[in-house]
Formats: C-alpha cells, sequence, structure tokens
C-alpha cells in the first residue's frame, strides 16, 4: 500500500466519522484533515474538496472491489458485493443520501456508476456494428447506472433493511426480464 493511498483512506475514514454524526454541510476540510491527522493543504493536494472525497470513496470501495466480478460476468457475486460494502458504512451512507442540491449523493451515485459500466461495457461489448446501433455502451452504461442508483438510493432510504442478497436477488430480477414479463408475472 503506498502512502498516498494510505493517506486518501484516511481522509475517507475521517470524512465517514464525522458524515455519521454531523449533517455533510456542516463539515469542513479542517475537520476532516484534524480526524486524518494531516494539514489542510494536504488535503488539497489529493480532492479539490469533500464531495470529490466522497466520490473517491463511492468509486474506491464500493465499485473498484467488484471490478473483476462483473469482468467476469458475475452479476449476482457483483451486486451482493456492492450491498455489502454499502452496508458495512450504513450510517455513513444513511446521511450521505440526503446530501442534495449540486452535488447530491444521488447525482453523484448515478455518475460513478456510470463512468464504472462505461468502463466495463467498453471493453466487453466487441461487435463493431451491432444489429441496433443505438445499443452503446455508452447508452447501455447511462440506463444500467439509473436503474442501479435508484434501486441502491432507495434501499439506503429504507434504512437497509433488505439485506444484501435479497437486494441482489430484487435489482437482478429486474434488470434480466422486461418491463412486460414483470407485468404478466404481477398480473
Amino acid at each position: 500500500m503506498t502512502d498516498k493511498y494510505s493517506l486518501e483512506e484516511r481522509l475517507a475514514e475521517s470524512l465517514k466519522s464525522l458524515a455519521a454524526r454531523m449533517p455533510f454541510d456542516k463539515i469542513t476540510i479542517k475537520q476532516i484533515t484534524d480526524g486524518a491527522g494531516v494539514i489542510r493543504v494536504t488535503f488539497y493536494n489529493h480532492f479539490q474538496d469533500k464531495y470529490d472525497l466522497l466520490e473517491w470513496i463511492v468509486r474506491e470501495q464500493i465499485l473498484s472491489p467488484v471490478r473483476v466480478l462483473i469482468s467476469n460476468h458475475m452479476f449476482r457475486e457483483t451486486m451482493v458485493l456492492i450491498f455489502r460494502n454499502l452496508q458495512k458504512d450504513k450510517e455513513f451512507y444513511t446521511h450521505a443520501v440526503k446530501i442534495e442540491g449540486q452535488n447530491s449523493f444521488a447525482e453523484l451515485g448515478e455518475r460513478t456508476f456510470y463512468e464504472f459500466l462505461y468502463g466495463i461495457f467498453s471493453e466487453l461489448i466487441t461487435k463493431e456494428n451491432p444489429e441496433h446501433p443505438w445499443l452503446t455502451a455508452e447508452y447501455l452504461a447511462k440506463y444500467y447506472a439509473v436503474s442501479m442508483n435508484f434501486v441502491v438510493m432507495e434501499w439506503i432510504r429504507a434504512d437497509m433493511i433488505a439485506d444484501p442478497e435479497e437486494m441482489a436477488t430484487v435489482y437482478e430480477y429486474i434488470a434480466t426480464r422486461s418491463m412486460w414479463n414483470i407485468l404478466e408475472e404481477l398480473n
């Protein structure tokens, strides 16, 4: 582990600890750096602001660990791990989901899910001339990022009552069926 990684992790843990106790908009960079045992300048050498650090947390602690699973088509295991990792920091994410406005957590989630999925889909989609030209890595990543983000945000807002395995089953069920199939099954 490099010193830079250790420092980013310390800043992340400091932010998570603070966000579990107080509203995100009230947290200052000084509080984050004090909790991490570094000076403010050090923070700005790694992140633009606390929202940039929040995005780093989602990318590195939620999405990066599942990259190898999704690349190996282990869809269910990917979703279970995402939900488990979110649940590990339940208090933090329960507060983070309340961040609204220009830097809302929902917006951040959708963007990071999109970037993550786009990178993977770009690697996995090899057909140069698909039957439907609009089925590109970009469109698919956007579609699945929106749906995945919706399910994750609603689960967090519902206090993560359902366990990660159940949520993975729910998302897999929705993602692998057409709207018409689901309506038929519910009728």
